[in-house]
């Protein structure tokens, strides 16, 4: 199984990573543990992106691209994989195509875990207050899911046009989500 997931700020794509690369027994590829490992482990292409991030920049598409290539072409992933924080942008889903064609597979499913943005903002509010996250305010929340809306709104049209996407109400029980995926993903 190769699956991508998509989701907002707070929806709960972390928790349903963890659960269906344990249901399908892939690895969970969050971008997040990428970058970390190639900055901690003074890659390349983490040095590279060091430079952007250190200058507060984001880093550009060629290095992301480039470590999510390098995390592919590795042996765990060559019976599946959960993309998690990637592609972010219609750009990125095309080196995504090219990158799987290189490998000679097809990714199966995108999926997209939708949440009322208001449920949302409350979820990370309570989140910040017991991580103790003070930058994590209502206004840059809202923000945070504008931005998240306004780039994804033509990622979640790539992957629809290719007859990929599934959509899935992130709200609710842990369980009730998971089961609500797992039935959308095999039903299609």
């Amino acid at each position: 199984m190769r699956i991508v997931l998509l989701g907002p700020p707070g929806a709960g794509k972390g928790t349903q990573a963890a659960r269906l690369a344990e249901r399908y027994n892939i690895p969970a590829i969050s971008t997040g543990d990428i970058f970390r490992a190639n900055v901690s482990g003074k890659t390349p292409l983490g040095l590279k992106a060091q430079e952007y991030m250190t200058a507060g920049a984001l880093v550009p598409d060629e290095v992301t691209n480039a470590m999510v290539r390098d995390r592919l072409d590795q042996d765990d992933v060559a019976s599946g994989f959960l993309l998690d924080g990637y592609p972010r942008n219609p750009d990125q889903a095309v080196e995504l195509d090219g990158m799987l064609s290189d490998l000679k597979v097809k990714l199966d499913v995108a999926i997209e875990i939708t949440a009322d943005s208001d449920e949302v903002t409350q979820r990370l509010l309570g989140r910040a207050k017991i991580e103790g996250r003070s930058d994590d305010t209502e206004p840059v929340i809202r923000k945070r899911l504008e931005v998240y809306a306004t780039q994804t709104a033509p990622l979640t049209a790539f992957f629809e046009g290719r007859g990929l996407l599934v959509q899935v109400d992130g709200l609710g029980e842990i369980d009730e989500v998971t089961e609500r995926i797992v039935a959308a993903v095999e039903a299609l």
